[in-house]
């Protein structure tokens, strides 16, 4: 981690909409809303077209050692091929994570983004480089840090003093099947991919069908199931302007 520190970014989808409307997101291609529980009646209340979703959890106990645990095994083992249009970067900011959950879904999503703007140019700057050095262009690009100070103080609850927490943000996107486009298979299915900037890459979660169930599933079985604390909160990046 860099001696950077920002202040942790609220699960709230007013906050993460102007974030990334600031950073150049046309209003009409997307938003988040939020994902107010795991059954399929509350699934069916988000909107249709979801191409992302985040996730805030307690980064703790028994999810934490499990985290490091399989980052050891893919390092030893390796896991299943990620396909390589995906973006993702190294988290190096402390508490930056919110704005690494914004990157990584709206990055990897099909939506538009205002030529010139931050994330435009964010995005052309960082252009085969590697995650690392996409890590550093964002440390030196001031604009994403206001952008971040900006969102983070415009929550409902107040700046806590001590920045210090165990809350962080990961996100789910989909992607083709990379070992059915490397074999040039003709009709290759989708997986879901994890984006967290705080392992050592993208991690494949499995065969997705339906990005939001498929997720709400692994999140039940795999964050969910492992810890006590009631501090979870996600979040839906939809098609189409937000309903005010």
């Amino acid at each position: 981690m860099s001696e950077s520190r920002w202040i942790p970014l609220e699960s709230n989808p007013d906050v993460f909409n102007s974030w990334a409307n600031v950073a150049g997101l046309v209003e009409s291609q997307a938003h988040f809303e939020d994902i107010y529980g795991l059954d399929p009646e509350l699934l069916g209340m988000v909107s249709e077209g979801v191409k992302a979703v985040t996730l805030l959890f307690p980064c703790s106990g028994v999810i934490a050692e499990k985290r490091k645990e399989e980052d050891e095994k893919i390092a030893a083992e390796g896991q299943l091929p990620i396909d390589p249009t995906i973006f993702w970067m190294k988290q190096t900011i402390s508490n930056a994570c919110g704005t690494m959950g914004l990157l990584h879904a709206l990055i990897n999503s099909d939506v538009t983004f205002i030529p010139e703007g931050p994330l435009a140019k964010f995005i052309e700057e960082c252009q085969d480089k590697p995650p690392l050095e996409r890590a550093k262009i964002l440390e030196e690009t001031s604009l994403f840090g206001q952008i971040h100070t900006s969102a983070a103080t415009s929550g409902q609850t107040a700046v806590p003093e001590d920045l210090d927490t165990d809350l962080h943000f990961t996100c789910f996107v989909r992607a083709p099947d990379a070992t059915a486009r490397q074999t040039e298979t003709q009709a290759y299915g989708w997986r879901v991919i994890e984006l967290d900037g705080g392992r050592n890459g993208p991690i494949d979660r499995g065969e997705c069908t339906n990005l939001l169930q498929d997720v709400a599933k692994y999140v039940k079985d795999h964050y969910i199931k492992e810890s006590k604390s009631v501090n979870f909160s996600m979040m839906a990046l939809c098609s189409g302007p937000a309903q005010n």
